[in-house]
């Protein structure tokens, strides 16, 4: 009887619902470092040290301490709520990956586009990639040390952005802050129509 009454108790499980989110940006402008600080699991990388074979083609020009680089991609997980579970894929940010982008943007709900003022032109591509392809996205500028620090809307200006894609400034050390970042997307994505998962084109 005590066993029929605990089963009565019990309440049904709830699958979660699983959404795909990018994150994309330039080379060295912190997208693993963001999903290292929001995953909830050890985070997988495939990074690799960078040698002074791969100078030409690597530009450090503004992140002259960078050592490694990501060479395929980064994953990560996070719980937003008990019924929401975020699984992040950061993209490699040099030119000569970019045919991965394609294979990783298949069945995304959205996207975060990480900016560095320092070097704001290096997110275009990735801007372009997600507006041709009509993946929603929030544009993260990452607020590093020492850095000159702009209004959101000064960013927006620069980089012409549509007046509906959200523009935050962030910390991607901080996990509460790439949470805010990471909500935003969803949000956003929610906003646009986009709740069920979009395949990339060629």
């Amino acid at each position: 009887m005590v066993f029929g009454r605990s089963q009565r108790r019990r309440k049904p499980a709830v699958d979660p619902v699983t959404l795909k989110i990018l994150v994309a940006g330039g080379f060295g402008v912190g997208k693993t470092t963001l999903v290292g600080a929001v995953s909830e699991i050890r985070p997988l990388r495939t990074e690799e040290l960078l040698t002074e074979a791969g100078r030409p083609v690597d530009s450090t020009e503004g992140v002259e301490a960078k050592r490694t680089t990501t060479v395929a991609m980064d994953f990560g997980r996070i719980s937003v709520r008990e019924d929401l579970i975020l699984y992040l894929f950061g993209t490699p940010g040099q030119d000569r990956f970019w045919f991965l982008w394609d294979e990783l943007a298949q069945g995304a709900l959205g996207a975060v586009v990480l900016a560095d003022t320092r070097r704001l032109s290096d997110c275009f591509a990735a801007v372009d990639y997600f507006e041709r392809r009509g993946i929603p996205f929030t544009l993260a500028v990452n607020c590093f040390d020492g850095a000159e620090r702009f209004a959101a809307e000064t960013v927006r200006e620069a980089l012409d952005l549509d007046p509906e894609v959200p523009v935050i400034l962030c910390d991607a050390r901080d996990r509460d802050s790439t949470k805010e970042v990471l909500i935003s997307v969803v949000e956003h994505a929610m906003e646009t129509g986009a709740d069920r998962p979009r395949h990339a084109t060629t």
